[in-house]
């Protein structure tokens, strides 16, 4: 079954302290390439992230965001009083008014106001509780990642099918029509000496060697049975549970390799007009295998 790299999931869950949503986009890459977006209480989690993508996606380009949104009343941060510093700010201001006789107290609100006797510290995140969540969370975008995957791959190896028909129609008249053009060459050949030759008795061995001579010049066999074993090759590679679409690529090259040379080698309008609607095939399944993992 084929897999196309370009597909969306998304997850979601929601507790009474907070809701977690993770989004993740596939698109087409030569290797595989993951881009993660967490908030900060997530960010100690990221390689775990990174980890569990990896293990569900080998191909494509994964743009991976966590969104976060605490819920209810939780404090942010806790609030702690810097004691000792705190009592240095009072014991200098005793030490300032008994030097210069000052009556003026200080209020616990003025003495908060100075820098750093309040603190505030973010409050830490459960991280073995948060990485069940975020795991559950994951594991939903991933699973719909790959339903909208498999969905398209389904899509695209139709298309495959079609396409190979079509080219595999076209070749076997390929094949039908080669011993033909040897024949009509033979034909022509015989035609034309005999016009210019008039009265003069015709070298048939010579017009056998001619003949022959083409024949073995225009001889496509090999690129047929290469081409035939190519696009069976190609309908096995659909059915393997697993990437393939380098190999495809890869077999499309060498497909439109023997397209090219049957066209170049065949010497006959006919055959080079199946070959021209045959590489027209290839370049669309090039096209589409650019989408397959």
């Amino acid at each position: 079954m084929l897999k196309s790299m370009t597909a969306f999931g998304r997850g979601e869950k929601q507790t009474k302290c907070m809701k977690i949503s993770a989004e993740i986009r596939g698109v087409n890459h030569r290797f595989r390439d993951i881009v993660l977006r967490l908030p900060r209480p997530l960010l100690p989690l990221e390689e775990d992230v990174r980890t569990r993508i990896a293990s569900s996606v080998s191909r494509g380009r994964i743009e991976c965001v966590f969104q976060m949104e605490m819920l209810g009343e939780q404090p942010a941060a806790e609030v702690e009083l810097n004691v000792p510093l705190a009592k240095a700010y009072l014991e200098a201001f005793r030490d300032l008014n008994e030097r210069f006789g000052l009556d003026a107290g200080i209020s616990a609100r003025e003495l908060c106001a100075f820098k750093d006797v309040i603190l505030a510290r973010p409050v830490e995140a459960d991280l073995e509780a948060l990485r069940l969540e975020v795991d559950q969370v994951l594991g939903e975008a991933l699973d719909s990642l790959e339903g909208m995957r498999k969905r398209e791959g389904e899509t695209i190896e139709r298309d495959f099918a079609d396409r190979l028909t079509e080219i595999s129609g076209r070749l076997e008249r390929v094949a039908e029509r080669a011993p033909v053009v040897v024949e009509e060459y033979r034909v022509k050949l015989r035609d034309r000496v005999a016009s210019l030759a008039g009265d003069l008795e015709l070298d048939e061995n010579r017009l056998a060697q001619e003949t022959a001579f083409f024949a073995g010049k225009s001889d496509i066999t090999e690129e047929i049975v290469r081409l035939r074993s190519h696009i069976a090759q190609f309908q096995n590679y659909m059915g393997r549970g697993e990437p393939v679409g380098r190999r495809l690529d890869f077999l499309i090259q060498e497909m439109n390799r023997e397209v090219n040379t049957i066209s170049s080698k065949a010497s006959d309008s006919a055959i080079s007009s199946e070959a021209v609607e045959m590489k027209g095939e290839l370049e669309k399944l090039r096209e589409q295998v650019q989408n397959i993992e």
